[in-house]
């Protein structure tokens, strides 16, 4: 459940760029798009969200009219939100929410499972978590660009050098990434520290990337250092569930993460390292691909290093 009394990040005429396409998404990806969307949305506008993200079979059977009023909204705002989801009018929503629901109903799209208890038993808490995983990895890859992915990974595979920036929990993603990159042959340095992490961003030029992991989008620590790298040249990413928050203004290329509901037990730290990892692994795959003839032999002599090491360690 999103929070209604937070304000949003920006309006819905700031977003709708980055998400609404010459094609309608189709209905496996709708719920991704309402989770991803929601939080920069206006009060109304969330109310209209909720709406369709919790009873697709329901409100598919409304018109325009029935789900302002149900909503307690209007005509306009209910427009407005299925354009702002990337459709061209309320009707290509309908038809999105009714084959929403019917793969509900077929099991190909599970129902929303509730939120983690303090007493539920244990068999419980792994359903519900496994669920949430799931739900978290379909959401995000549905919502991936694949065009900002692909543009990111070309840079990654030219690179001179790479600088990872990263803070809490985004940071252990930070250092997943570089390790990664490491093993193929690439230079890579992951930051949480964000003197250094400044103090590093002012040596990257053009051949350099740089790469900004956060979920929120506003991460101070994160967001100046690649503000620096974005001002002497350097290409940048940001991984981010809000691409619409700050630290997209200074990334050439943006890859928006999902993540599962923030509850009190479940905070957002967990949800959104399964996504950031997620693209952290795309991007690997992509750039080993793309560098393979280096990459494979860089790979093998670092699992040789490693075997070798285990091999000869006092038993």
């Amino acid at each position: 459940m999103w929070n209604a009394s937070t304000p949003p990040a920006t309006s819905p005429h700031e977003v709708k760029e980055i998400f609404a396409g010459d094609t309608p998404p189709p209905p496996a990806a709708l719920a991704a798009k309402v989770r991803t969307l929601a939080p920069s949305m206006t009060r109304s506008m969330q109310r209209v969200a909720e709406a369709v993200a919790g009873d697709p079979a329901g409100c598919a059977a409304l018109t325009v009219t029935g789900l302002a009023e149900l909503t307690g909204t209007s005509e306009a705002t209910v427009v407005r939100t299925a354009r702002l989801l990337g459709y061209p009018g309320y009707r290509d929503l309908r038809l999105a929410l009714a084959g929403l629901a019917a793969q509900q109903q077929s099991g190909r799209a599970p129902a929303v499972t509730a939120d983690i208890a303090v007493d539920d038993p244990l068999p419980d808490v792994v359903a519900k978590l496994a669920y949430d995983e799931q739900q978290t990895l379909a959401d995000t890859a549905a919502a991936l660009d694949t065009v900002q992915l692909g543009a990111a990974v070309g840079a990654l595979a030219a690179a001179r050098r790479i600088d990872v920036y990263g803070v809490g929990a985004s940071g252990l993603v930070a250092q997943d990434l570089t390790q990664k990159l490491l093993r193929i042959g690439l230079m890579a340095h992951a930051h949480n520290d964000p003197h250094l992490a400044v103090t590093n961003a002012v040596q990257l030029r053009a051949k350099d990337v740089a790469i900004a992991i956060t979920h929120s989008g506003s991460t101070g620590d994160v967001i100046e250092p690649l503000r620096v790298a974005f001002e002497h040249g350097a290409t940048t990413v940001a991984i981010t569930g809000r691409p619409d928050g700050p630290v997209s203004q200074y990334a050439d290329h943006v890859l928006t993460t999902s993540t599962a509901r923030e509850s009190e037990l479940r905070p957002a730290a967990m949800s959104s390292r399964t996504s950031q990892l997620l693209v952290v692994d795309c991007l690997f795959i992509g750039v080993a691909q793309r560098t393979y003839e280096t990459a494979a032999p860089a790979l093998s002599a670092s699992y040789e290093a490693l075997a070798h090491r285990h091999r000869s360690a006092p038993r």
